[in-house]
């Protein structure tokens, strides 16, 4: 069982990835590397660049996000951010998740807002699409 149980996060988290990636970048620019460490630190899961940086070149190539090379001491780092396609699709996205399937993914996380009667923040889990 735990193979299965191991297998589906490890899908669930790969399908959410490209997401994720526009989330982070809608923050702030950021390196691969970085984009590497950040989904190590939310997910929890091993991610390494064999996975994120072809992600991040399809997302590039998609329009979804934009790479600038910038000195950053004697190295040179291709920092990327999100593009205004890539805002409106995290914009869909928080309009898809305050629909039902809101309720599905909160009682993943613990207990459903629309269950509870809590909002994200009074249950102190933070919604990772809020800006």
């Amino acid at each position: 069982m735990a193979g299965d149980e191991e297998y589906l996060i490890k899908v669930t988290i790969r399908g959410f990835s490209r997401a994720m990636i526009l989330w982070l970048m809608e923050r702030e620019p950021m390196s691969g590397y970085r984009v590497v460490k950040e989904m190590k630190r939310l997910t929890e899961q091993h991610f390494h660049s064999g996975v994120v940086y072809p992600l991040l070149y399809e997302m590039e190539s998609k329009g979804l996000i934009a790479g600038d090379w910038v000195h950053k001491g004697r190295k040179r780092v291709k920092l990327y951010s999100v593009t205004k396609k890539g805002k409106a699709i995290v914009e869909h996205l928080r309009t898809l998740f305050k629909m039902p399937v809101r309720e599905v993914l909160g009682d993943l996380m613990g207990g459903s807002p629309h269950v509870t009667g809590e909002s994200p923040s009074q249950s102190g889990r933070a919604n990772i699409l809020a800006p």
